[in-house]
């Protein structure tokens, strides 16, 4: 087995990528995990095609010079006095909104393209049968986000925007690495938890219902691949000693870093000040006049705010102790967090886009024979 993964559980053993004779071992065709067959099973439930207008319609039009496919709000550069100033203009206000959802949806599009190369690599290297075809159903489904969101991007703007440096240099870290646990933790944990806030953050406030589509649909899948990291912490942080443990926390809180510097770090978005006539300096001085006045008391608030989300996600899953705390409480009240339970705002978003599309899938099945809905971690 590869060196480095800390596998506390069989069905997360893995090999070199470059060991495929290990694949063909005989008796490892018999020792099939079954802790996975549920969320296999469950991909005919919430099966959906980005190129059948049965489940979403890209051509749908939308008038993006003549409405903001978010609030005001929702977009905080324009709560900053010069920027305010600056874009008093509607047209140039909405341009320069709906211009920062394009480098939104680019993100989340670049991180799917992560998620489609990571789950492929686990398939090469999960030793486990159950484990292995889980990854690649994974595969394919990250597959049809990257289709689907890069049809949007082409309808809506015809191109996305680069990848930002921080966020390129965390998915080449987590796609290349050897350890299990750090591609566990680092995507399905952090980047998928990232997401599901990013996406019930769209899906409540995108004024594009083809976007809303788009977030739900897109969420119906992400919600499993985040319980394949859920099971993964359930049967792999108890078992832990403190050194490994250390060695876990410290990685989480590593890439939660590089998320948080990719969103927040200024320097990265002065290429798109010049575009709308705004001076980088000015802007960045703002920036910071603001952070420097802010309450240091001031927290993440609401159920669909990102980081709130991805943080919420790495304490159910144990991954912040008393020793890592401090860091994610700069962000958040964490008990305030730990009180409320392991439901999120996600999860029933997610719930409802599977019903939607059990009703495209399964439309001659008797509603009584309908499967419930569930995405609960086993």
């Amino acid at each position: 087995m590869a060196d480095g993964n800390i596998t506390k559980d069989a069905m997360y053993g893995a090999v070199a990528p470059d060991d495929f004779e290990s694949m063909l071992t005989l008796d490892r065709y018999n020792e099939r995990s079954t802790a996975f067959d549920k969320i296999i099973s469950a991909t005919h439930d919430h099966f959906w095609d980005p190129l059948d207008k049965r489940y979403i319609d890209f051509d749908e039009p939308f008038d993006l010079e003549n409405e903001a496919m978010v609030p005001d709000e929702q977009q905080p550069l324009l709560r900053l006095p010069y920027v305010a100033e600056a874009l008093k203009d509607p047209k140039q206000k909405i341009a320069f909104i709906n211009y920062m959802q394009l480098r939104g949806f680019s993100s989340i599009l670049h991180g799917e393209q992560g998620a489609l190369n990571l789950s492929a690599s686990l398939c090469h290297v999960l030793y486990d049968q159950g484990a292995q075809e889980y990854a690649a159903n994974q595969t394919r489904e990250e597959a049809r986000h990257v289709t689907a969101f890069a049809k949007y991007i082409k309808s809506r703007w015809g191109r996305p925007t680069e990848c930002g440096a921080a966020l390129k240099t965390l998915l080449v870290e987590i796609i290349e690495t050897p350890e299990v646990y750090k591609k566990i933790v680092g995507m399905q944990m952090l980047v998928e938890g990232l997401a599901m806030g990013a996406f019930a953050n769209g899906y409540r406030y995108n004024r594009d219902p083809v976007a809303k589509k788009l977030f739900q649909l897109v969420m119906t899948d992400e919600a499993f691949h985040h319980k394949f990291g859920k099971i993964w912490a359930d049967r792999t942080i108890p078992k832990l000693t403190q050194a490994e443990r250390n060695q876990v926390e410290d990685w989480t809180a590593h890439c939660a870093q590089s998320l948080l510097f990719d969103r927040g770090d200024p320097r990265q978005m002065a290429e798109i000040y010049g575009k709308f006539d705004l001076d980088p300096e000015r802007v960045i001085a703002d920036i910071m006049q603001r952070r420097a006045s802010r309450d240091p008391t001031r927290k993440f608030k609401g159920e669909t705010n990102v980081f709130r989300v991805l943080i919420k996600t790495l304490l159910q899953a144990q991954l912040i102790t008393e020793r890592t705390r401090g860091f994610y409480a700069m962000y958040v009240d964490m008990d305030e967090l730990a009180a409320e339970g392991d439901r999120t705002v996600g999860d029933d978003i997610a719930e409802d886009g599977i019903r939607y599309l059990q009703a495209i899938n399964f439309k001659d099945r008797s509603q009584d024979g309908a499967k419930p809905v569930s995405i609960a971690a086993e």
